[in-house]
């Protein structure tokens, strides 16, 4: 039958580049690995891997397994994980996906006193999830979603746990500052600057730009949000962001928010999580504890 060690070889073989090297990884010796490699094989009745030259390259069923082994290997290691936490007499540990750039301010504003009231529960914050989330939490890469997008599918649920409005953020001496709002077609001329993400899941181009048939002169990308309110405080261009947000930098930083259009766009954070670990009691009170803090 097929095992965790095939799958773990494969994903061996895979980032070491030989069965030798991987050999090496696993401390097996090649001889045990070729016969393993050998088996798995007949046991199939398909190639795993295809020789050219010197290179080992997987076929498409070796591929597919691949795509199998990076799925459930981790889910395999994080059980092994968890179950050591509770050998050793604690709770385990929360993994957090962040699928919203703005919000980790917030997030260590929960983060703090959470630790603090459940001291055998270890936070561990995955940004590489960011625009993807949705995927991590079905895949059981991650516990909990932060997201202002929640996508709602089967076995998941999301709850809201703050409303805020997404702002234009300009320079204190820029010419929209002072202005009530703007319309899309002020920004014809703007230098707009945002998060490196795809422009349909940008709330200013969805809701505000693309449906006034508009766009900005130019649009630039920063990872993150203090270089990018530099270059708004010195004139560089605009951006949008939360209010709550523009509002704790305008203290220290030459800017200013301003509204997008009359209605403003209204937003909120979701945290997500699998309905099957709904009754969790250290996430339940971590959902909890988000809902009361302040933004």
């Amino acid at each position: 039958m097929l095992e965790r060690l095939h799958l773990t070889l494969i994903r061996e073989v895979d980032r070491q580049g030989s069965l030798t090297a991987a050999a090496d990884v696993l401390c097996l010796t090649q001889s045990a690995l070729s016969h393993t490699v050998k088996k798995m094989e007949m046991f199939l009745g398909t190639p795993v891997w295809a020789r050219e030259g010197r290179q080992l390259r997987l076929t498409q069923a070796g591929q597919y397994l691949l795509g199998l082994a990076n799925r459930l290997l981790p889910q395999f290691e994080y059980a092994e994980e968890v179950m050591q936490q509770y050998a050793e007499g604690g709770r385990g540990t929360l993994r957090i996906g962040m699928e919203c750039h703005p919000c980790y301010q917030w997030l260590l504003k929960v983060v703090a006193p959470y630790l603090s009231r459940w001291q055998d529960v270890d936070v561990d914050v995955k940004q590489k999830f960011q625009f993807g989330g949705i995927g991590a939490l079905l895949n059981d890469e991650i516990d909990l979603l932060v997201t202002p997008d929640p996508l709602y599918k089967t076995g998941l649920l999301f709850t809201p746990v703050f409303d805020y409005e997404q702002v234009l953020v300009v320079g204190a001496e820029h010419r929209l500052a002072g202005k009530k709002y703007v319309s899309p077609d002020a920004l014809l001329e703007e230098t707009l600057i945002t998060y490196p993400v795809a422009i349909e899941r940008l709330d200013i181009y969805k809701e505000f730009l693309l449906p006034a048939n508009c766009s900005p002169k130019k649009h630039k990308t920063i990872e993150t949000t203090d270089i990018m309110l530099q270059m708004v405080a010195s004139g560089r261009g605009v951006a949008a962001l939360p209010g709550w947000l523009v509002a704790e930098y305008a203290s220290k930083m030459q800017i200013a928010q301003v509204r997008l259009g009359k209605q403003g766009i209204a937003k909120q954070i979701f945290l997500g999580v699998r309905e099957a670990d709904t009754e969790i009691d250290y996430l339940k009170a971590f959902i909890t504890l988000a809902g009361e803090i302040a933004h």
